[in-house]
């Protein structure tokens, strides 16, 4: 398939089909075939009008009378493509809202996974990307703020915010860095209730406009698998939060009586089977509850806004993007796709790891942050001993009261092969750690043995995560990848194109290329309502280089 002079608008080879679309049949046009089919379906742009006779297609001038133009050359059918611009393809309210062209949303990969410049490049593409702070120290996050404030000035951009039941402390502070830094957007992910610092950012600053409209600065939009967290975020901040809000004096009286005129977040991405902490929901059945949930929810707190779904979790091809279109969600989220981009903030290791991955290579490990709750992430199994190594140390967990306890043969092993070290050693480190980070850990593991344990094993967690992102070599077998089957289709897509080669894979040009194949298909489908029988040669939507990507996004 050849390039784009721009995207969106596809040269056609001048000798095959000549002004495809203003050419009528009765000046000599030859019937498509797939190739040329293809070709005219990618020009998004383009109203594309068709005859068609015995299963082949004939182009008919541009906004000609269809049947005329047909019967005078004794063409039976007719058919007719509409442009399908990829920024039309969610709910413009959603971009409008957030100040962005596109449906299309860079999820966030903790430690800076999904780096500063990842959002950068999206947002300057007219996107949302959102940096990856859970697992950082503050200062790493706080100059990420800075940068991105200074980089994109009015372009959006947002910030993760990971629910941290064991570190409350850290979730506060980080809630407070985000109002200190003016950051405007948050993801809220991995909640499993609605927490004093969530709903502290999203009421900080609301008001009453001159207009009569409640003005809410900050904007959450939550990451949720289940119904019922959809339904406490969709719903206004709980009444008790509130109350002790006022009463810490974070809110006045009349700003807790404007938040419960609103939801807690307006939007709401349906989160299905993805990398890192994930319910392995599947989208078809996700998807449309939460979407149904939130019009019922609109309709009984009477909110004069309405509440929006989008998707994350699958999507990484043209048509598990437009399947998700196609089910009414307001935009798109993607993660495992783009760790393996050049910006993502992992290592050159692990985007090569990612560049083989196929779908089946991925399975579930215990959760660092919620080990001892039993929370387990979906990681890379490919290239790595990591899950097999994380599910021995819950194993253990679970079977003993103590590290003392752990047989000896088994706390040999242990330190042979994953600590690499003595226990006591890394129990030393950890506790220095928990000193500076969080205090209260330490004073907790002093009285209850078992959780002196779990901090060890969390060490070995983190730690794994850590090695993978810096490419640690004499650490392969320990890394920690988070990866959802995504990753093995989008490898399957662009197999055999530029996209293949990690050192290719633009965050940006995947984007564009999902967004501009996903309408493709969709110009595709237009033809399939008019009872034409279309071969996948005929409308498959292959990775393109981009050479004039900019001249585009004008």
């Amino acid at each position: 398939m050849k390039q784009f002079s721009s995207f969106g608008e596809m040269t056609v080879d001048p000798e095959r089909h000549e002004g495809l679309g203003s050419r009528s049949a009765s000046a000599g046009a030859a019937a498509l075939d797939a190739e040329g089919l293809a070709e005219a379906l990618a020009c998004v742009r383009r109203p594309l009008y068709l005859a068609h006779r015995d299963g082949q297609l004939f182009p008919l001038p541009s906004g000609a009378a269809l049947p005329e133009a047909a019967c005078a050359e004794g063409l039976p059918g007719t058919c007719f493509v509409p442009s399908c611009l990829p920024e039309n393809l969610g709910d413009s309210s959603f971009c409008r809202d957030l100040g962005i062209r596109f449906p299309y949303l860079g999820g966030s990969m903790a430690k800076g996974i999904s780096s500063a410049a990842m959002a950068e490049e999206l947002g300057k593409a007219g996107m949302l990307g959102f940096f990856g702070a859970a697992g950082l120290p503050l200062s790493q996050v706080e100059a990420a703020a800075d940068r991105l404030a200074a980089s994109l000035g009015d372009a959006p951009y947002g910030f993760n915010l990971i629910h941290s039941p064991h570190e409350p402390d850290l979730e506060r502070e980080l809630a407070e860095l985000y109002i200190r830094k003016g950051v405007r957007i948050v993801e809220a992910s991995a909640f499993l209730a609605l927490t004093l610092p969530l709903v502290r950012y999203r009421l900080h600053g609301i008001r009453r406009a001159p207009d009569g409209e409640i003005v809410t600065p900050n904007r959450i939009i939550a990451k949720v698998s289940r119904e019922e967290l959809a339904a406490k975020f969709f719903a206004p901040a709980p009444e008790k939060l509130l109350r002790e809000l006022v009463a810490n004096g974070s809110l006045s009286a009349e700003q807790a009586e404007l938040a419960a005129l609103v939801p807690l977040a307006q939007d709401v991405t349906a989160e299905a089977d993805s990398g890192g902490h994930t319910d392995n929901r599947p989208a078809l059945a996700l998807f449309p509850t939460i979407n149904a949930l939130a019009a019922k929810l609109e309709r009984q707190y009477g909110y004069r806004h309405r509440l929006r779904v989008g998707l994350a979790g699958g999507i990484s091809t043209p048509a598990s993007a437009l399947a998700a279109f196609a089910m009414g969600a307001a935009y798109i989220m993607t993660g495992s796709v783009n760790q393996s981009c050049c910006e993502s903030g992992t290592s050159e290791a692990v985007r090569a790891l990612l560049a083989g991955t196929r779908q089946a290579d991925v399975t579930m490990a215990p959760a660092a942050d919620m080990f001892e709750m039993g929370v387990t992430v979906q990681v890379l199994k490919r290239g790595t001993m990591f899950p097999m190594r994380a599910a021995k140390l819950y194993e253990l967990y679970r079977a003993h009261k103590s590290l003392e306890e752990i047989p000896v043969a088994e706390r040999d092993k242990l330190e042979k092969t994953m600590f690499q070290a003595p226990i006591e050693e890394i129990w030393r480190d950890t506790r220095a750690y928990f000193l500076q980070r969080d205090p209260a850990q330490v004073e907790r593991s002093e009285r209850d043995p078992k959780h002196r344990m779990a901090l060890v094993f969390r060490w070995y967690l983190g730690q794994a995560a850590h090695w993978a992102k810096e490419g640690e070599e004499s650490r392969r077998m320990d890394y920690q990848v988070w990866c959802g089957p995504s990753m093995g289709a989008f490898n399957e897509w662009v197999a055999g194109s530029f996209l293949e080669a990690p050192q290719n894979r633009q965050v940006v040009t995947v984007a564009l290329n999902i967004l501009h194949g996903a309408a493709q298909y969709q110009r595709a489908n237009f033809l399939r309502s008019q009872g034409i029988t279309l071969s996948q040669d005929q409308v498959a939507s292959q990775p393109l280089e981009i050479a004039h990507i900019k001249e585009y996004l004008r």
